[in-house]
Formats: structure tokens, C-alpha cells, sequence
């Protein structure tokens, strides 16, 4: 019998990205695998992509981790990747655990992926070093994301940064623009591109154009996250279209 695994998401109130392209992902994977995937989300409460709407809002994650396990799904993702990083060298591993407990205490115990922490291990899996990376963010909160990634040992040798606070405009901007934008990063030295270093910015539609164009690896916050989401429940990390790193060679 087929299995169907339940896939819970932490999003931001305002995040409608991650809702759109964790279900893309998963759903062409269905196309070429025998599992089944269902979708199922809390919301924490922020509008603008500063630190204190972003402090305040991880406040909320214990709740949204708890309503999550009251629905026994099977995984969570901790969708925002700067909420994270927001918070300081390595937090995404307390996060993960403190959520992890939650659900634990809920009678649910449940593997919990955050996004911050799956960027950093998919580039890690990738043998990638030295990185060149594309954010919607301001430019501190880029630099903010800059530090985190290089805390976890990578060097980030360019970066853009789209300067749109506004997290709804976030989530509006054509993914396909990124086939163009990204030719204003140097990526010469670069071992991997980070198309989105965000949860909120499409860019689905142009991981595996931007990688066959560039011929190195190419991955985005919801590329990275999807592929530990898969590792967490023992499945085949392989999505059609999505890159190298869910291309299934890496287990």
C-alpha cells in the first residue's frame, strides 16, 4: 500500500511561498516515486522582515510546533530562514531541539527541519565551500545572513541583496527574474549559488535553468529544506527539475 506522510510547516503569517513550492516540489516527486504527501500549517504573526517583527515572531514557534503535533504529522520545517539567523550564530539547532521537545511533550514526537539549518547542511552535502548567495532582504539583514552562513564554516564570496522590506512584495516577485538578476553575481569562484536565501522568494521555476546555465550547483532555502524534510522521514532525497542536490545522488 502506498504511504502517505503528513508534512507540517512554522510559517510566517505573511510567508506564500513556502505553501506554494514545498507542495511543487513534493508533488512532481510523485511523478516519479510511490510515496504520497499530505500539507499542513501554523502560522506565527509577521508583516515587515525586521529583527524585532522576527524576534517576536519566533516567540510564536513553540505554539505553531504544538497545534502541528496535535496533528501527529510525520515532519515539521521551521519555514524562515532569517527568523533563525536573526537570532545568532548556531541557533538553529536550539530551535530544532526545543521544537522537537514540544512535540515530544504533546505525546507526537516529531523530526523538526528548520530552513536556516537545512540551507547550511544542503551546502553541506554539496562538498561547497565557498558560496555566492541572492537575498530579498536589506542590506543588514543580508549581512546578518552572511555571517550565520560563514559561522557554519562557508565562505560567502558575493552576494545581492534586493532591499524589499515589505514581506508580501517578497513573495510577489517573478521567480524567472532570477535568470537575469543572478548574472550580476559573480559566481566565478563560487562551489554553489543560493538563488534564495529566503523561504519567501520564488525561485522554484529557476533552480535547474540557473544550474545548467552556471554548471555548478544551484539551490534555494525551499530546494535545501525539502531535500532534509525527505532525509528526515527516509526517503529517497530525488525531485524532478530541482537540481543537483535533490537529484537523488545524495542520500
Amino acid at each position: 500500500m502506498t504511504k502517505t506522510y503528513r508534512i507540517g510547516q512554522i510559517v510566517p503569517s505573511s510567508n506564500t511561498t513556502m505553501e506554494t513550492e514545498i507542495p511543487a516540489m513534493l508533488r512532481a516527486r510523485e511523478a516519479v516515486e510511490p510515496e504520497r504527501f499530505t500539507f499542513h500549517s501554523s502560522r506565527m504573526r509577521m508583516k515587515k522582515v525586521t529583527r524585532e517583527e522576527l524576534a517576536a515572531m519566533d516567540s510564536e514557534s513553540d505554539r505553531c510546533a504544538l497545534e502541528l503535533s496535535d496533528a501527529a504529522v510525520d515532519v515539521m520545517g521551521y519555514a524562515c530562514l532569517v527568523a533563525i539567523m536573526s537570532r545568532g550564530a548556531g541557533y538553529h539547532r536550539e530551535s530544532q531541539a526545543r521544537l522537537q521537545g514540544v512535540a515530544e511533550s504533546n505525546g507526537h514526537p516529531t523530526p523538526v527541519v528548520t530552513s536556516a539549518g537545512a540551507l547550511t547542511q544542503g551546502l553541506a552535502v554539496l562538498g561547497a565551500k565557498r558560496v555566492a548567495i541572492i537575498t530579498p532582504y536589506m542590506r543588514p539583514l543580508t549581512d546578518m545572513v552572511i555571517d550565520y552562513i560563514e559561522a557554519e564554516g562557508f565562505q560567502v564570496v558575493d552576494s545581492i541583496a534586493l532591499e524589499i522590506p515589505d514581506n508580501l512584495e517578497v513573495g510577489r516577485q517573478d521567480p524567472l527574474a532570477l535568470t537575469d538578476i543572478v548574472q550580476r553575481l559573480d559566481t566565478q569562484g563560487a562551489d554553489a549559488v543560493v538563488l534564495s536565501a529566503c523561504v519567501q522568494m520564488p525561485s522554484l521555476a529557476s533552480i535547474q535553468q540557473v544550474e545548467d546555465a552556471l554548471g555548478k550547483p544551484v539551490v534555494s532555502a525551499a530546494t535545501c529544506t525539502t531535500f532534509q524534510i525527505l532525509k528526515a522521514l527516509g526517503l529517497d532525497t530525488v525531485v524532478p527539475n530541482a537540481g543537483r542536490l535533490l537529484s537523488g545522488r545524495y542520500r
